[in-house]
């Protein structure tokens, strides 16, 4: 009698634990299926509102500062928003896709934990998170909720600035064809050289714009010059370069350098002048000094230089704070990578594609040139195989790098080290990267290679060739060269490192 009682009682307080984890489960699950909801109907409020205000011509600093804050809330809110969404999709693939010498977490991997019970679905576990990420993504929905709380004023003194005629920003965005993630910066660049200088002695004001390589100064400089504004108080933009520099040169502004801009209309006497000086790396401080003379002897009241370096020791050559250049948020380069990869696609009818996609745009460290070359590869198949093949290489080929020279692939060529080029074909043969250089794609010379070839193990060159790795499709339109080399594996003629165990 006794094992029977036993048996009952027993199956009797499992059916309650089981209805009370169900209970919770499915509570949790509620609970966070009406938070994400509600994340994505604040999400296009935001979205509706950083529309109006890029299309409009904002002057004020303050509106301009609170709208980079809105961008920032836009793209952590949907990187969350998508991490949530596309996290079950990617949970488990995990063991495919990774190998032994991974030594790369991602940054969104923390999303993936959710609560698992026996017997739950797909659907229930999507939407059942840990206390951690739930406790973010509330967080996130309170911070984004007062967000758009605040701007109240912000939406009404927007309507007194006028409109910018261009199409929808999203639509340039698709076409690869607007510059991404510098507004903020841009304005800031105008609004120094539309600004009268506060020392009002005749000299011209100078501001230094430092970035690592391909961070985008050149692209920023370029599009604060074809602005409209810049052009109508300019009557003169010229471009030198570090080759081009000298008092002579800097004291005849027409007879050397590139002539970006030239209202003959005109008058000597109220012309203002900008000139724009790409350095790639440092300056003397007496080269400086000499030249800044010449210059203001040269230059009138209003004109304007920028310097712009991958060099912070120029920070000091400036008349007001130089403007640094970062690298995106992983929040806002997801944005510009998943546009990247999906073109005209929806995310949301590939989200195994788009979970993909999150890791991969995590191993490219906010690279421009790689989201570029990755994005439009991936873009070209939209395949779950083929994704999950060129995160395995991107994989590997990052822990290769960290573990041979213990440094970044993308800190490698700025330090002098060469780069072992991925490839998803089985080769004898190894290609390897000593330098990427940028030049004009109206330049005559631009190899027909491709990083694209490279890749698919097309590149049959023996010894020493050059391959494009992207042509832009912004302004200055720069072709990225390679100088690469095919060499037998096992030859290589790159310095080393001893391996080392790198924690991440």
């Amino acid at each position: 009698m006794e094992p029977l009682l036993s048996a009952i009682i027993s199956d009797l307080l499992s059916r309650a634990l089981s209805m009370l984890i169900q209970r919770y489960r499915r509570s949790k699950a509620e609970e966070t299926e009406h938070k994400l909801q509600r994340l994505q109907r604040v999400l296009l409020r935001v979205d509706a509102m950083v529309e109006e205000a890029e299309e409009r011509h904002i002057t004020n600093q303050a509106m301009l500062r609170q709208l980079d804050m809105l961008r920032q809330g836009m793209y952590g809110g949907h990187c969350m928003l998508d991490t949530f969404r596309y996290r079950v999709h990617g949970h488990g693939d995990d063991d495919e896709v990774s190998g032994d010498g991974d030594v790369v977490l991602s940054r969104f991997s923390s999303a993936k934990r959710f609560l698992s019970f026996p017997g739950s679905s797909s659907k229930e576990q999507s939407t059942v998170i840990d206390a951690e990420n739930l406790k973010n993504l509330e967080k996130m929905l309170d911070g984004l909720e007062t967000l758009m709380g605040d701007m109240v004023e912000f939406a009404v003194f927007l309507e007194g600035y006028p409109r910018i005629c261009r199409q929808p920003y999203s639509e340039y965005l698709v076409l690869d064809r607007v510059m991404f993630g510098r507004q903020m910066e841009k304005e800031t660049v105008i609004n120094f050289l539309l600004r009268p200088e506060a020392t009002g002695d005749g000299n011209p004001g100078v501001l230094r714009i430092v970035g690592a390589a391909r961070v985008g100064k050149s692209t920023l400089v370029e599009h604060v010059c074809l602005d409209e504004r810049v052009r109508g108080y300019f009557s003169s933009i010229v471009f030198f370069t570090g080759d081009d520099l000298g008092a002579d040169n800097m004291a005849a502004l027409g007879r050397s350098g590139v002539i970006k801009h030239q209202d003959l209309t005109a008058s000597s006497s109220c012309g203002r002048s900008l000139v724009v000086i790409e350095l790639t790396g440092a300056m003397e401080e007496e080269t400086w000094r000499n030249l800044y003379c010449s210059a203001a002897r040269s230059m009138g009241n209003g004109d304007k230089i920028i310097i712009t370096s991958r060099s912070e020791k120029i920070a000091a050559l400036g008349t007001t704070q130089a403007l640094r250049l970062k690298l995106l948020p992983q929040e806002a380069y997801w944005y510009f990578f998943k546009v990247l990869a999906f073109g005209s696609a929806n995310p949301d009818d590939h989200p195994k594609l788009a979970s993909l996609g999150m890791e991969i745009a995590t191993l490219m460290n906010g690279s421009f040139l790689g989201a570029n070359i990755v994005g439009s590869l991936i873009r070209a198949n939209l395949n779950v195989q083929f994704w999950r093949r060129v995160l395995h290489c991107v994989r590997d080929f990052l822990s290769k790098h960290l573990l041979t020279f213990g440094m970044d692939p993308t800190d490698l060529l700025e330090n002098g080290y060469p780069l072992y080029a991925w490839s998803m074909a089985r080769s004898r043969n190894v290609v390897v990267i000593h330098k990427i250089y940028q030049k004009r794609t109206t330049q005559n010379g631009v190899p027909k290679l491709t990083a694209h070839d490279i890749i698919a193990g097309r590149a049959t060159h023996k010894g020493k060739f050059r391959a494009v790795g992207w042509r832009s499709s912004v302004p200055p339109y720069y072709t990225y060269v390679f100088n690469c080399v095919s060499q037998t594996a096992g030859c290589s003629t790159a310095r080393k490192k001893r391996p080392r165990q790198v924690v991440v």
